[in-house]
């Protein structure tokens, strides 16, 4: 009986945990359409239900036809600014929801309020111009949310 090389049962399992890692994470992929979170469709953002009032709120509002959740919810600061928030975003809500771990009402994290008001800024600044506070002020992250809570989501988010 020939002896088995040193280190082959170490290749084997290893192998065997990579294939079982892959294949989970494959089916995990296509289990939750995450190719429909590459493209800029907001329909994506309701394949998690608890999504579902987000994404009918944003049907009725005012920016259903002007803009998309990528366009208030992503950085447009630079390619890899909008693609790094997009994936952490993404892993926090893939973790969050397969792990039942979120509050609701679903809250929005600072970092991604402070983007907002960002994105309100960058589109309605030649209406808000006057109003914004001078360049070494800075606006709370919710500012604008704070009177327009109603314009992304629909009046009753």
């Amino acid at each position: 009986m020939k002896a088995a090389k040193p280190g082959s049962w170490t290749r084997w399992v290893l192998s065997l945990l990579g294939g079982t890692f892959f294949g989970v994470s494959g089916y995990a992929f296509y289990f939750a359409e995450g190719a429909s979170y590459l493209q800029d469709d907001p329909l994506a953002c309701a394949n998690c239900h608890v999504m579902q009032d987000h994404y009918d709120g944003w049907l009725k509002s005012s920016h259903a036809h002007v803009a998309s959740c990528n366009d208030c919810h992503l950085p447009h600061t630079s390619f890899l600014a909008k693609w790094a928030v997009k994936a952490e975003n993404g892993y926090w809500h893939s973790y969050k929801f397969t792990f039942q771990n979120f509050e609701e009402p679903i809250r929005i994290r600072p970092y991604n309020a402070a983007v907002l008001q960002a994105n309100c800024i960058r589109c309605h600044e030649g209406m808000v111009h006057e109003i914004l506070p001078h360049p070494t002020q800075t606006l709370a992250p919710e500012s604008c949310v704070q009177c327009h809570r109603g314009v992304g989501h629909g009046p009753t988010l």
